[in-house]
């Protein structure tokens, strides 16, 4: 099945071992690592959403005006703008874009960063009204003619939208979100569900659990997994940068009086990897947890260690599980991109490519 690679643009070049200085928004970053993901081969890029971040539809804006062909999965917060509204921006701007954008749904696992924008609704609750949001955003895209809708948290009337996504009826909706309250959710939307770097077995369970809400829909919904891959010449090398990655994440932390141990996040998919790297820093064949156990597992925080060679092997055992996107973001988030671009993206699709031209030598 095709393979799509995802990047990470971020607002300027901040990550776990480069702490943020300068502006919030350093607009030549954005250009210049936007720019990167398109020569680099990248499908789409992500940009994040957050209670105290940029505007994310803001920031895909221009980064599509900087690029020619890549794509832009916007990550979006349903609950804080109407979803009929919501969709008409993303329509246009897929218009403008000729069909470059994505929606990843983020419902939001953390009731104090939800309370920031003002939200008291509990998880349940929030899961709950996303799935009327995308009830009302997928109406707003695909109608014909107006449509009423009523449920608890939305009722539109004589609701239409003249602008249509670029392709037709529909963008991708990419959906995070692994409780008991956002499977169901998943499986009635997702055209992508999106999982963090988990463990082979992890990762089958997820799989599994969302193909089976899924199938009550009669859908069947791709998915993507976040990884940070640490590449080098040589496998020895490669680790060594993770433990240097390790402990400049440990010393900033500590610097700024952060927790590095003794996490409990809110969120059921930080405690899954936060439950993998209790059984250590190195899982299945390559999997590397050392910076989800020293963060909490805030966020994408796992990745896959090796030489390119080892990492793209270790990244089709994710594909044989069913995964078809992998979204991949460094340490060095400027540097890692043009490395992943030259030196990992080519290997993962030619491996692929063999491998589905011959199946049953892959299965063997």
């Amino acid at each position: 099945m095709p393979v799509e690679f995802i990047g990470f643009i971020g607002t300027n070049p901040a990550s776990e071992i480069h702490p943020h200085t300068g502006p919030v928004i350093d607009r030549a970053y954005v250009e210049t690592i936007a720019r990167a993901h398109d020569a680099g081969g990248f499908d789409r890029a992500l940009i994040a959403f957050h209670s105290t971040s940029p505007e994310s539809i803001l920031v895909a804006n221009h980064a599509a005006s900087v690029t020619d062909r890549l794509g832009l999965m916007i990550a979006h917060r349903p609950g804080f703008t109407a979803p009929t509204l919501a969709a008409r921006q993303f329509a246009t701007l897929d218009q403008f874009t000729g069909g470059r954008i994505a929606v990843h749904i983020i419902t939001g696992g953390s009731d104090q960063e939800l309370r920031q924008d003002g939200d008291h609704l509990t998880k349940d609750e929030r899961y709950a009204r996303t799935d009327e949001y995308l009830d009302i955003v997928r109406l707003e895209w695909s109608s014909d003619k107006p449509f009423d809708y009523k449920g608890k948290y939305y009722d539109v009337q004589n609701a239409f939208g003249a602008v249509k996504p670029f392709n037709g009826s529909h963008l991708p909706v990419y959906f995070g979100g692994s409780s008991d309250a956002a499977i169901p959710v998943a499986g009635k939307h997702a055209d992508i569900y999106a999982l963090w770097g988990e463990t082979q077995a992890q990762v089958n369970e997820t799989i599994s659990r969302v193909r089976a809400a899924a199938a009550k829909w009669g859908r069947s919904p791709r998915f993507s997994l976040s990884l940070r891959p640490v590449l080098a010449d040589t496998e020895e090398g490669a680790w060594q940068r993770a433990r240097e990655i390790e402990d400049r994440t440990r010393a900033l932390r500590e610097k700024a009086g952060l927790k590095t141990t003794g996490h409990t996040p809110p969120n059921a998919g930080s405690q899954r990897l936060l439950a993998a790297a209790a059984q250590g820093s190195r899982l299945d064949k390559r999997l590397w947890a050392g910076v989800a156990a020293i963060t909490g597992a805030q966020g994408n925080s796992t990745g896959l260690v090796g030489t390119p060679e080892q990492v793209a092997d270790a990244m089709l055992d994710y594909y044989d599980l069913g995964v078809s996107t992998f979204l991949i973001r460094g340490f060095d988030p400027l540097d890692d991109a043009i490395a992943y671009g030259r030196d990992l993206i080519p290997l993962v699709r030619d491996l692929i490519a063999a491998r589905d031209a011959n199946p049953v030598r892959a299965a063997s």
